[in-house]
C-alpha cells in the first residue's frame, strides 16, 4: 500500500511541477507559519486516512477510532479559521474565498487520481470487506496527498481558505472513491 502510495504521490509531484508549477515565492513562503499550517492539515488528513485505509484492506478489522481522529486537525483548523475571520479589520471574503477558489479544489482532485490508481492497484491485492469504505478510505488518502502536493503550487494559505477549499477537494475525492470503491475493488 506504501508503494501506491508512494508511485502515486510521485506522478502527482511530477504533474505539479510540469503543468502547475511551483509558486515562485516558495524558497520566502516555506520560511512562514502559514505554509505549513497548510502543509501539516492535508497530510495529517493523509496519514490518518492511511491508517484507515490498512485497517479496510483486512477483513473485519475496525476503523472507527482513526475516523473519529480525523476530526483533530478539521477542529484545530476551524478554530484557527476562526480567529482570523474575527480578527478585527478581517477581509472575511477574501480570506474565504482567495484568488484560487475555483480551481483549487479541482486541481486536487486531478493530482489525486495518480494516487488513487496506485492505492486500487494495492487494495486489489488484499482483502477488503466493506468497498464502499475502502474506496472513500483511498480517496481520502489519495485526495490529502494530492493536496499536500498542491501546496507547493498554492499561494493562498489563509485557514479559512484551506478549511472550505481544501477540504471540499479532498472530501470530492473521498466521495468518488466512496461511490468507485464498489466498482473498482470487486473481485
Amino acid at each position: 500500500m506504501l508503494a501506491g502510495v508512494a508511485g502515486g504521490v510521485l506522478l502527482a509531484v511530477l504533474a505539479m511541477l510540469l503543468l502547475l508549477k511551483p509558486r515562485p515565492d516558495l524558497a520566502l513562503a516555506i520560511t512562514g507559519g502559514p505554509f505549513w499550517m497548510k502543509f501539516f492539515y492535508s497530510a495529517a488528513l493523509a496519514a490518518l486516512g492511511l491508517v484507515i485505509l490498512q485497517r479496510q484492506a483486512r477483513a473485519g478489522a475496525d476503523s472507527r477510532s482513526p475516523i473519529f481522529a480525523l476530526a483533530a486537525p478539521v477542529v484545530a483548523l476551524t478554530v484557527l479559521a476562526a480567529v482570523q475571520l474575527s480578527a478585527p479589520q478581517a477581509d472575511s471574503a477574501a480570506l474565504l474565498m482567495g484568488q484560487t477558489w475555483m480551481i483549487c479544489p479541482w486541481a486536487i482532485l486531478a493530482l489525486a487520481l495518480p494516487v488513487y490508481a496506485g492505492l486500487l492497484l494495492a487494495l486489489r491485492q488484499l482483502a477488503p470487506t466493506r468497498l464502499s469504505l475502502a474506496g472513500a478510505a483511498a480517496g481520502l488518502v489519495a485526495g490529502a496527498s494530492a493536496a499536500t502536493v498542491y501546496g507547493f503550487h498554492c499561494p493562498e494559505v489563509a485557514a479559512p481558505f484551506i478549511l472550505v477549499w481544501y477540504t471540499l477537494g479532498i472530501a470530492l475525492t473521498a466521495g468518488l472513491g466512496a461511490l468507485a470503491g464498489p466498482w473498482t475493488l470487486r473481485r
